[in-house]
C-alpha cells in the first residue's frame, strides 16, 4: 500500500471558515439590535409572521440538508450505483401534499407549535405526549471532534438566543449558498481533472454505476423505485408536513400563498441539491474507480471517503478545501440553529403557556430567550460527553426513521378521520412506536449477528495530517375535549 498524500489547510482556508462563523454570528446580531429588537414571542419564535417566500424556502432546504447529506449521498452512489437518485420522484408529492393539506390547517389556526393542533383536535394528554416524545428525539445528537464543536455550537447559541427565528432563517440562507458552492467547486474541479463529463459518465458507466428503474417489489433489495420513489414521500411528509422545524417556518410567513408557495420554490432546489450529490459520487468513481482509498486503508469507512476525496481533489487550491469544509458547517449549523429555535417554541408554547396564562410578554420573550440559549448549552454538553463516549449519530438517525411514521400517523388520524377520539390516538401513537422499534431495533441486532462485528462509526474522520473536517447534525422531528378541528374540504 502506498503512502497517504498527506493534505494540510491553508491560512485562506482558515480565513475562509472563520468568515463563515463571522457572518453567521453577524446576522444574529444584526436582527438583535434591528426591527423590533426581537421583545416579543410572536416576533422572536414566528418572525413576526413577515418572511416572504424566498428566503422560508431556502431556510426549509437549508434545515433539510444536514452535513451528513452532503457526504452520505455522494458515498452512496460511489459504492452502489445512481438507484439512489430516484429518490428525487417522491419529492413532487412529498411537497405538494404539505402545501394543500398541512400547511392550510396549521396557518389558518394561527398556530405557533405543531403540537397546539393535537389539543386542539384530541386533548392535552396527546399534545404533551407527543412535545416530550420530539423534545427528546431534536436532543439526540451525534457530534464528535470537541473544539469545533464548542466553537460551532457558541455560534449557533449567540445567534439563534439573539436575532431569533429571523436570524436563524437569513442564516439559513447565506449558508445555503455556501453549501451549494462547495459542492459545485468539488464537482466542478473533479471533473475537469478526470476529463470532463463525458468521461465521468463513460467511467460510471463502464463501473456499472449508471441504475436503470429497479421495480423489484422484494422489500430487502437495498434500493427500489418502491422504497425510494414510494416510501420517500412517507418520508417527505414527515419532514415537510408534521415536523416543528419546517412548521415554525411556514408560520412565520406573512400570508398562507407565500407559505404555500414556500413548497413549490424549495421542490427545484431539492433536486438541484441531490443532482450535487449524486454528481460527486460519479466524478468519485471516475477519479478512483474499484481502487478506492477505503481499500487501500486510507480511510475507514465509505462515508470518509468523500472528505478524502475533497482534500485530495482540491489539495492544490488553496481556499477551496476551506470552502468545502465551510460548506459541511453551514449543514451542520442551519440543523443545529433550528433545534435550538424550535425546542425553545415547543416548550414555551406547549409546556409554559398553558400553565402560565398570565404571563406578561415581556417575560415569555425573555423566558424564550433563556430556553434558547438554555439548549445551547445542553447540546454543547451532550457534545462533550459523546466526544468521551463516541458518536450517537447513528442511533438518532434510526431513532428518528423510527418515530417520524407514528408522529406523520397521529397527524393524519386526526386531519383525515373525524371519528377518531383522544384514547385512540394515543393508543396508536404507541402501538405505532412499539412496532417501530421493535422493526428498527430487530433489523440492527440482526445485521450485527450476521456481521458478527460492530457497526463502523462512520463520523470519525480520516488522519490527514492537520486536516480540519467537522461533520455533526442535529436531528430535527418533525392534547379535556375541546372543538375538534379536522381537515375537511372548506380548510384546503
Amino acid at each position: 500500500m502506498g503512502d497517504i498524500v498527506q493534505m494540510h489547510f491553508t491560512t485562506v482556508d482558515y480565513v475562509i471558515f472563520a468568515l463563515l462563523l463571522v457572518a453567521s454570528t453577524g446576522i444574529g446580531l444584526f436582527y438583535a439590535f434591528s426591527g423590533g429588537r426581537q421583545k416579543t414571542t410572536q416576533e422572536f419564535l414566528l418572525a413576526d409572521r413577515s418572511m416572504s417566500c424566498l428566503p422560508v424556502s431556502l431556510s426549509l432546504l437549508a434545515t433539510f440538508q444536514s452535513a451528513v447529506a452532503i457526504l452520505g449521498a455522494p458515498s452512496e452512489i460511489y459504492t452502489h450505483g445512481t438507484q439512489y437518485w430516484f429518490l428525487g420522484c417522491s419529492y413532487f408529492l412529498g411537497l405538494l401534499i404539505p402545501a394543500h393539506i398541512f400547511i392550510p390547517v396549521f396557518y389558518r389556526l394561527r398556530l405557533s407549535s405543531a403540537y397546539q393542533y393535537l389539543e386542539l383536535r384530541f386533548n392535552k394528554t396527546v399534545r404533551i405526549c407527543v412535545t416530550l416524545e420530539s423534545a427528546l428525539i431534536i436532543l439526540l445528537t451525534g457530534f464528535d471532534l470537541w473544539g469545533a464543536v464548542l466553537a460551532m455550537g457558541l455560534v449557533c447559541t449567540v445567534y439563534t438566543t439573539l436575532g431569533g427565528l429571523k436570524a436563524v432563517i437569513w442564516t439559513d440562507v447565506f449558508q445555503t449558498i455556501v453549501m451549494f458552492a462547495g459542492q459545485l467547486a468539488v464537482i466542478v474541479v473533479g471533473t475537469h481533472q478526470a476529463g470532463g463529463i463525458g468521461e465521468v459518465w463513460r467511467r460510471a458507466q463502464n463501473g456499472s454505476r449508471i441504475s436503470g428503474l429497479e421495480l423489484n417489489p422484494d422489500p430487502l433489495e437495498r434500493h427500489t423505485f418502491w422504497t425510494l420513489g414510494v416510501g420517500g414521500i412517507f418520508l417527505m411528509l414527515a419532514l415537510y408536513g408534521v415536523n416543528q422545524a419546517q412548521v415554525q417556518r411556514y408560520l412565520s410567513s406573512r400570508t398562507e400563498r407565500e407559505a404555500i408557495m414556500s413548497c413549490y420554490v424549495v421542490f427545484p432546489c431539492q433536486q438541484i441539491v441531490l443532482a450535487l450529490g449524486c454528481l460527486m459520487g460519479l466524478v468519485m468513481y471516475a477519479r478512483y474507480g474499484e481502487d478506492s482509498p477505503l481499500d487501500k486503508g486510507y480511510v475507514q469507512s465509505n462515508d470518509q471517503m468523500v472528505l478524502y476525496f475533497v482534500m485530495d481533489v482540491l489539495r492544490d487550491l488553496p481556499g477551496l478545501p476551506g470552502l468545502f469544509v465551510a460548506c459541511l458547517f453551514s449543514g451542520a449549523l442551519s440543523t443545529i440553529s433550528s433545534a435550538f429555535n424550535s425546542l425553545a417554541t415547543v416548550t414555551m408554547e406547549d409546556l409554559i403557556k398553558p400553565h402560565f396564562p398570565t404571563m406578561t410578554e415581556a417575560r415569555a420573550t425573555l423566558l424564550s430567550k433563556g430556553l434558547a440559549l438554555g439548549y445551547g448549552l445542553v447540546c454543547l454538553a451532550m457534545a462533550y460527553i459523546a466526544s468521551l463516549m463516541g458518536s450517537v449519530l447513528q442511533a438518532a438517525l434510526s431513532i428518528f426513521g423510527m418515530v417520524g411514521g407514528p408522529l406523520l400517523g397521529i397527524f393524519c388520524l386526526g386531519m383525515f378521520f373525524p371519528c377518531a377520539n383522544s384514547i385512540g390516538a394515543l393508543t396508536g401513537l404507541v402501538a405505532g412506536l412499539v412496532m417501530a422499534f421493535w422493526v428498527g431495533i430487530g433489523s440492527f441486532v440482526a445485521r450485527m449477528q450476521t456481521s458478527g462485528l460492530p457497526v463502523p462509526d462512520t463520523t470519525d474522520f480520516p488522519d490527514m495530517g492537520n486536516t480540519t473536517a467537522v461533520v455533526m447534525t442535529t436531528l430535527m422531528t418533525s392534547m379535556s375535549p375541546k372543538p375538534r378541528y379536522i381537515c375537511s374540504n372548506s380548510c384546503i
